[in-house]
């Protein structure tokens, strides 16, 4: 972990747990790096660079004013307003200390491999960046092809700026994030000079069908597919045996490229592609496939899909940018066929139905004409277009692919989409009522209703029951009331530590000004959002597991968590209420202020290494108050050896239920540190030891008449794992949401294999 007063650190030097100093974007450049992944080499202007602009410029109360009056939802004054601040960022002064430090290490990036003569990419990186299910797409600016000291400068305090563009602006007031809480870093990158370029998930983006890889590809730089401006090829490999299904060539006119006279303003221009060229494959066959068995290798490294970014020069391949994929969505029907006149036919890019009035948006400066239920028509979308998606049932575009804005944006609002019709806003009129079939990329003519079509399946059958319950692991307070309305029988594992971050400031510290109470509002505010949302269902809180690495980056941390060697087995869960009794107060109360209204919150206590330990905690919170009951129940998190070694006499203790840990349990079994990226392959929850273990606490449990639970990683990923929990016993499983309907199934085929009913 770098030095948190620096302004500037290196790609090697940081790694993806260090997001609140670089930001999503600068931790996975690092993260990338270190584990080998070919990465144009680069630095990252820290977030305490922003921060520290900010303040030597005195700017802070300049802006709150001019945000202060602000209402997000009228288009016109966001725009104003961020045209406002934005220019009260761009004048203020750069602090020449800052300005040392990137000039010299820009200098430094000049010289090294690739060669492109001093020629750099300079993008945004905020710190609430690339959370899953809440990453709208591009809201700060990138510039690229930027050279020279004077211009490299120019462009970081761009990005700072940006952090107040119009749709960034918009986005943070509806997710709740405090605007002066979110930071900003900016990656400095060297440039490569694209022949060809382009997106690939390592999940298909429209199904969800993990076992596909979809790759576009354009001539030139991929901004054009990610603005929509060119639809690309396509091509969808399969994961198993790496061999490519699907493959569609499209015709490409003109493709973005270096000005070779361009300044900070033009660096790109348009310019034709040949027309021998124009309808050939963008890469080779065995491009495709080398591109596929990188992407395979970084999911493999995170553990999750990826949205990636790629670059081809010179012969050579680079990853420019990897991202979670944050639209994971259950596709467990066959959408209905419709028997209706089709106006328009694109690519389908976000699955669903929807009927509306068509509103033909030209550019964004006009999205304030799109009302709530309107269909969004526009040639392209960009993140400007934000505020209008929002209010849309549904978005049609004439340009663009699955990769591009409006179809990464859709996804994550959940609306249907189509994109690259070629001809929506000269074929449909204002005010026109169509339907947008987003999973079979059609657009019919007047609103269709269910008597119009022909069901394939029966879109209402039954949900599917099972005797195990499902429950859902969540952190973010925006995303319970979505969840909530899906197939769940409640929450098995409420992270705090989102809740805890958006807090920004470390419990002690905000004790020692005396302002306790407004930590146990705000963890409050935050439990109450979950609980209400999913009442009567219950809803598993676990106390904070910050590690002390982690409290540190809380404003005011540093003073009091000291430097571990290893934070993963230091200072964590049970141990910190033990030894600090006024800061697992605050949590306590504010447990006891959701129940008062809320009898479905529960709790769980995380990291318990002595069966002492757990009997000390369980005393505070009676001492508290806070007892079990028929009503209020008490877990224990199953994660470390010793837990499985003396569970009687953990149980023994007195609590309701246990939930195991799968991820700290498999590491503490096997010795494996679970982030090393050399590891990864050794770290599986199926070893025989852990799997022992994992039989070992869910029968001992079952024995003595309490509850088993499991909150891991293995339930969402080895289904063969999900069937043996189930024949030992387990009472809940609980997986990440965009696994709720899967292992829903794998379940429901196990208990009917066990004859449990």
């Amino acid at each position: 972990m770098p030095k948190a007063h620096k302004f500037i650190v290196w790609f090697t030097e940081v790694t993806k747990k260090d997001v609140s100093l670089v930001g999503g974007k600068g931790a996975n450049l690092g993260e990338m790096t270190r584990a080998q992944i070919p990465v144009p080499p680069g630095f990252i202007v820290t977030a305490q660079a922003y921060f520290y602009f900010v303040k030597k410029a005195v700017l802070g109360n300049k802006i709150r004013s001019l945000l202060k009056p602000l209402n997000s939802q009228d288009s016109k004054q966001l725009q104003q307003v961020a045209s406002d601040v934005k220019e009260l960022i761009m004048k203020a002064a750069m602090p020449p200390e800052i300005a040392s430090e990137i000039a010299a290490a820009y200098s430094k990036l000049s010289g090294m491999k690739p060669k492109g003569k001093g020629l750099v990419a300079v993008r945004s990186s905020a710190t609430a960046e690339d959370l899953p299910e809440a990453s709208f797409a591009g809201q700060q600016r990138t510039f690229l092809n930027v050279k020279g000291e004077a211009n490299v400068l120019a462009a970081v305090q761009g990005c700072w700026a940006s952090l107040f563009e119009p749709r960034a602006i918009f986005y943070r007031d509806q997710q709740g994030y405090d605007h002066f809480k979110v930071g900003l870093a900016v990656p400095v990158q060297k440039m490569v000079q694209s022949e060809a370029s382009g997106v690939m998930f390592t999940v298909e983006p429209v199904t969800s069908d993990a076992s596909k890889i979809v790759i576009e590809a354009v001539f030139g730089l991929g901004e054009a597919i990610v603005s929509g401006e060119v639809t690309p090829d396509l091509y969808i490999i399969d994961k198993d045996g790496m061999k490519m299904s699907t493959k569609k060539i499209a015709k490409q006119e003109t493709q973005l490229v270096i000005n070779p006279d361009g300044g900070m303003e033009e660096v790109n221009i348009w310019v034709p592609v040949p027309p021998k060229k124009q309808s050939l494959q963008k890469i080779s066959d065995v491009e495709v496939i080398q591109i596929a068995k990188l992407g395979k290798l970084i999911e493999d490294h995170y553990k999750s899909p990826q949205d990636i970014e790629w670059a081809k020069a010179a012969d050579t391949l680079f990853i420019v940018q990897s991202r979670p994929v944050t639209t994971m969505k259950e596709v467990k029907e066959v959408e209905p066929e419709i028997k209706a006149p089709v106006l328009l036919s694109g690519a389908p890019a976000s699955p669903g139905m929807a009927s509306g009035p068509v509103k033909i948006v030209r550019d964004a400066t006009q999205i304030y004409k799109v009302l709530a239920g309107d269909v969004l028509v526009a040639e392209m979308t960009t993140p400007d277009f934000v505020p209008a998606m929002k209010r849309a049932v549904a978005i049609v575009t004439d340009r663009g692919g699955r990769t591009a804005h409006a179809a990464i944006v859709s996804r994550e609002l959940g609306i249907p989409c189509v994109v690259g019709s070629e001809k929506a806003t000269a074929t449909l009129k204002d005010g026109q009522i169509i339907t947008v079939d987003g999973t079979r990329g059609k657009v019919y003519q007047g609103k269709i209703t269910r008597e119009k079509m022909t069901i394939v399946t029966d879109l209402l059958k039954e949900q599917i029951k099972t005797k195990t319950r499902v429950y859902v692991n969540l952190a973010q307070p925006e995303l319970a009331e979505v969840v909530a309305g899906r197939n769940v029988d409640g929450v098995g594992l409420l992270r705090a530590e989102f809740i805890i971050a958006q807090i920004g400031e470390h419990p002690r510290y905000m004790i020692s000004q005396k302002r306790g109470n407004e930590f146990v509002k705000k963890l409050a505010d935050g439990l109450n959002i979950f609980a209400k949302a999913f009442n009567p269902r219950p809803v598993v809180y676990r106390f904070t597991d910050f590690k002390t690495n982690e409290y540190r980056q809380l404003t005011g941390g540093q003073k009091y968590e000291e430097v571990e060697e290893n934070p993963m087995l230091g200072y964590r869960g049970a141990a910190r209420y033990i030894k600090e009794p006024d800061v697992f107060h605050l949590e306590v109360e504010a447990v006891k202020k959701v129940r008062r209204n809320y009898r479905n919150l529960w709790v769980m206590v995380p990291f318990v290494r002595t069966v002492d330990g757990l009997a000390q905690v369980k005393k505070m919170m009676d001492d508290e108050g806070l007892q079990r009951s028929a009503d209020f129940k008490v877990w224990m998190m199953v994660e470390v050896p010793s837990n499985i070694f003396l569970l009687e006499k953990f149980l023994a203790v007195g609590i309701d239920g246990i939930s195991i840990g799968s991820n700290d349990l498999t590491q503490l079994i096997l010795g494996i540190d679970r982030d090393s990226p050399k590891l990864a392959q050794d770290f599986d929850e199926r070893n025989e030891a852990v799997m022992i273990a994992l039989e070992k606490a869910i029968k001992i449990s079952k024995s003595m008449g309490v509850t088993s639970s499991i909150c891991g990683q293995a339930p969402s990923v080895y289904p063969e794992v999900t069937e043996k929990l189930v024949e030992w016993g387990i009472t809940s499983v609980s997986v990440s949401p965009d696994m709720i309907g899967t292992t829903r199934e794998i379940i429901a085929e196990a208990e009917k294999r066990l004859g449990i009913k």
